[in-house]
Formats: C-alpha cells, structure tokens, sequence
C-alpha cells in the first residue's frame, strides 16, 4: 500500500517475459504506435504523446527544461516536497521561479496564485503539482490555473505523477499544455517509464527553441517519433507492461477506474476517522491517491511500520523532511480494491491496539462489513 510502486497485476507482469525485440524494427514500430495510442485515452488528448525511459522525475525534468530558457519566470504553487523539487529542477533550467507557498497540509488559494501570475513579468510558464504525494494534497482547482496561464500568455504544466488515472485530467479541454505522469502509480505497472503529454503549442516552441539537453529533449523525441521509433534504446519490456496496463484502463474504463480510486480512498478516510486518527491534508484537499495520516502521541514510526510488515504483510511509507516520523503515508492506487482496504484497515488497528493505542475492532470490522 505504498504511493509508488503499487501492486503490479499478474498479466502486466507477465507480458515482461516477451522476447526481446530490435528497437529499430518493425515489431517495436508496432508496440510503440500500440503505447503511444492508448495513452491518449488516459490523457484525454487529440495531440502528441510519448513514453520516455526514466522515472517520473525524469519525466518532470524534461518538462522542465523543454519550456523553461534561462532567464524565464515561472510561477510555482509548492506546498510539499514535490513542489519544491519541481521549483529546483526549473531554477536548474535556468528559470527564475515565483513560489506561491502554503502550509504543509493546506494548498495555496486560487487567488493567491492567479495574482502571482498577473504580477509576474515576462511570465514564461505556471507549473502545478496536482497531487503533493509527501502531504496527501489534490489540488482541484487545475482547470482555472490553466485559464488563467493562457490569459497571460504563458505555458502550462502539470505534474500528475501521482494522480492521473486516480483522477480524470482532460488535457485538452482543460487547456493543459504539458503533462507527467509515471507507470508506477495509478496505471499499476512497473516503475521506470514516464508518459507525457504535450500540445502542438509545445511541439512548435521546441522546433524553435530547442532545449539544451539530449536525453530529455522532447523535440527530438516528437522527431524520432514520426517514424516509429525512440532516439535513444526503451525499455521494452517495461514497455509491454505499459501496454497491458493501458488495455486494462480501457477495459476498466478510465471513469470506472477514477471512481473505484474515490471509493477505495472515501473507505479509508472513514476508517481512520473512526480509528480516532487525524489525517494530514486538510479535509478541502484531501487526496483520494495518496493518504497521510498523523501519529497519535506515543506512536512510533519505524515500529509501527514494521509491524504492518512482519505481523500482516501490509508495506506503508512514513513520511519526507520535516514529516518523518510524524506521518504516515498510504497509496490508494493502481490496483487498490475493496479487499486492500479492507486488510490494510484491520492491519492498522491491531497494530495500533498491540502498541497501546485502543481501537474498537468490532467498531472497525463492522464498518468494513457494511461497506461489502
């Protein structure tokens, strides 16, 4: 139950033990046109997508520098790790970032944000993290983030590694210009691939303003594209995987899937309050992906983690920085069932109840009895 990786379906895995394939044939032509064309039903786009080989922060650095020029200003909503990671890899780009900070736990309000944008000069990009994985934070407010880039004339980026296919992020109607999101988390596949998407407005800036890098340079990647092909060795088997996880969003249905994940996450909420635990996020935010819980006082981190463990095989995370040791983390992702919740629950209040914190079980197991 951990944010990444998630639990990985048998026949995703299973499609790994393909035999290897030259990448410059026609049978990866055909794998890659399969990759790039499901993708879009995730994205919800009309235009480019591509699958680079690296983790999600390398999908996120890659935005980064394809539209960031040293100089540009960009404006960066950051109320967690994740956004000051994407603060630093922008200042690397050379960009001169404009944080619109909050308290970990809260987001920044949308007027908070629209007033840094309208303030800020020769305004290049707004770059959001739609789901802060280290707070449990969503931010809901994407589509008028969006509007108000454009009215600006600026880019804007989204960086949903850890929520899109958990959460509906219709790039095109919703004006995103770029987007990330990694194979680890909602879609349940293997880590070690990023998927992008990127509208012709991008396509046509990089044609004129090349980045200045090679691996990640996603003009390059929309060339090589063309004709089938990566400019540099995949991962192909992490590839196959991608595939059959894509088939299973569209046998699942990407509706179906964000509404199981809302479900799954609206169990636990309700299970934790019932616990008698107090969540991280503030309730007007609160992720339906990523689940941080604070410690009750006399509760231990590391023990209380590896006693999930050892005693139910249930793997959490505790929490980044400044929230280690004070919270811990649950992924509500991917795969996530009624059947994961229902474990992971039992799992926490019995080992809550073993390290001195009294939980009502009966009260918990017939919660989750009604819940089917």
């Amino acid at each position: 139950m951990l944010p990444g990786p998630t639990n990985v379906p048998e026949r995703i895995m299973d499609a790994m033990l393909k035999p290897m394939i030259n990448h410059r044939s026609a049978d990866f032509t055909s794998l890659l046109k399969s990759v790039t064309e499901k993708s879009k039903y995730l994205f919800q786009t009309k235009e480019h997508t591509l699958t680079l080989s690296a983790s999600g922060t390398g999908g996120v650095e890659a935005v980064a520098f394809a539209l960031v020029r040293p100089g540009d200003s960009v404006v960066v909503p950051v109320f967690g790790e994740f956004g000051n990671r994407l603060s630093e890899v922008v200042e690397l780009a050379g960009g001169k970032v404009v944080r619109v900070n909050a308290e970990l736990g809260k987001i920044p309000r949308l007027e908070e944000i629209r007033e840094a944008i309208r303030k800020t000069d020769r305004l290049k990009a707004v770059c959001l993290v739609h789901n802060e994985t280290s707070t449990g934070c969503a931010v809901p407010y994407t589509e008028e983030v969006a509007k108000a880039a454009h009215e600006k004339g600026a880019f804007f980026a989204v960086d949903a590694v850890s929520s899109l296919g958990g959460y509906s992020i219709p790039v095109d109607k919703w004006g995103v210009d770029i987007c990330v999101t990694a194979s680890q988390k909602c879609l349940a596949a293997p880590p070690g691939l990023a998927l992008l998407s990127l509208n012709r407005k991008v396509a046509e800036y990089l044609k004129k303003s090349p980045p200045a890098v090679r691996y990640f340079d996603l003009g390059r990647q929309l060339e090589f594209l063309e004709r089938g092909e990566t400019p540099f060795t995949p991962a192909i088997p992490l590839y196959y995987a991608l595939e059959e996880a894509l088939n299973m969003l569209i046998e699942e249905t990407l509706e179906r899937r964000v509404e199981r994940h809302a479900r799954c996450a609206s169990q636990l909420y309700s299970v934790l309050d019932a616990i008698g635990l107090k969540c991280f996020a503030d309730r007007a935010c609160r992720s339906n992906t990523v689940i941080a819980v604070n410690y009750p006082a006399g509760i231990e981190d590391g023990q209380f983690r590896k006693r999930m463990s050892e005693d139910h095989d249930v793997v959490i995370t505790g929490g980044f920085s400044n929230l280690k040791g004070k919270v811990f983390r649950i992924g509500s992702m991917g795969d996530v069932s009624n059947a994961h919740v229902q474990r992971t629950s039992i799992a926490m209040a019995v080992t809550l109840t073993k390290l001195g914190y009294p939980v009502d079980l009966n009260k918990i197991t017939g919660m989750l009895a009604s819940a089917g």
